[in-house]
């Protein structure tokens, strides 16, 4: 039987050899992000109204609510994916030169 690879699950059958296993302490910290992955906590924030309606109307054009925009912007800073795309686009544009 053959499988089907979707282009994710190609990558990283291609690149499988260039992995290496987690430490002990990383592999906790992954086991407890797993854990806690699907517990949430209602807060109350202070935001300005501009700002929120801002958040409103780029969650709009991302079609999901504004919460789970707000809540998405969070992990991504405490993950340390959030990025800045203006200060990608201008990085891109010194290595071009």
């Amino acid at each position: 039987m053959s499988v089907i690879l979707d282009a994710f699950e190609q990558a990283i059958e291609e690149n499988a050899e260039n992995f290496v296993p987690v430490t002990e302490n990383e592999e906790a910290e992954i086991e407890m992000i797993i854990a806690s992955a699907n517990k949430t906590k209602n807060i109350n924030i202070r935001i300005s109204e501009y700002d929120l309606e801002k958040v409103k109307q780029k969650s709009a054009g991302e079609g999901l609510p504004y919460q789970t925009l707000i809540s998405s912007i969070i992990h991504k800073y405490v993950a340390g994916t959030l990025v800045d795309e203006q200060s990608v686009l201008k990085s891109l544009q010194l290595l071009r030169r």
